[in-house]
């Protein structure tokens, strides 16, 4: 009876790590993120130039995410997949973020089903706001957004160049195909 208990406790805890980021399993220090994120600045529509594989966009293509300041302060979050001939689908996803850390802002917690949470942390971006990268405190997502649809390949290199040093592996990223004419 105890050994059942203890697997339902460990269970639990190992869960739970999941769900809020913990680093139980991380690899190497912990992720750093940006040191300030001007959160009005970060809003408006980005495009999924490259990402680590996930089952969640498998399918899609074109992604962008539109970032909403609402007057309670947190964000409202709309992800768009669209098909391989640049149409939306029906797998389109509304939810919000709120801030994690406010010293920072570089910290979010995205939700999409309440209350399950998951950390989305700014470890990289352009000081115009031009690009921004995306991750997760295990290191088990990856993002690289632009404001336009593509990015020059002096800027994306400069990107993957830095990523090893947050303990990431570029060789893992897929690029995400896009559409120039497509409004978000």
């Amino acid at each position: 009876m105890e050994l059942r208990k203890f697997r339902w406790v460990v269970g639990v805890l190992l869960g739970a790590g999941s769900l809020t980021g913990c680093q139980l399993f991380a690899p190497g220090p912990p992720l750093e993120t940006v040191s300030s994120v001007d959160i009005a600045r970060y809003m408006g529509t980005w495009y999924e130039i490259a990402k680590y594989p996930n089952g969640f966009e498998q399918g899609c293509f074109g992604v962008t995410a539109e970032y909403t300041l609402r007057d309670d302060g947190t964000v409202r979050v709309v992800n768009v997949c669209r098909n391989a001939d640049g149409t939306r689908n029906e797998r389109n996803i509304e939810g919000f973020a709120t801030v994690a850390d406010a010293t920072t802002n570089s910290k979010l917690t995205v939700y999409f089903f309440f209350p399950f949470g998951a950390p989305y942390w700014i470890i990289d971006l352009d000081e115009d706001y031009q690009y921004a990268v995306v991750g997760d405190p295990s290191r088990t997502f990856l993002w690289i957004l632009s404001r336009t649809p593509t990015l020059d390949e002096a800027t994306y290199q400069g990107i993957l160049d830095r990523l090893p040093a947050k303990g990431y592996d570029p060789a893992r990223l897929e690029l995400m195909p896009q559409f120039p004419a497509q409004s978000p």
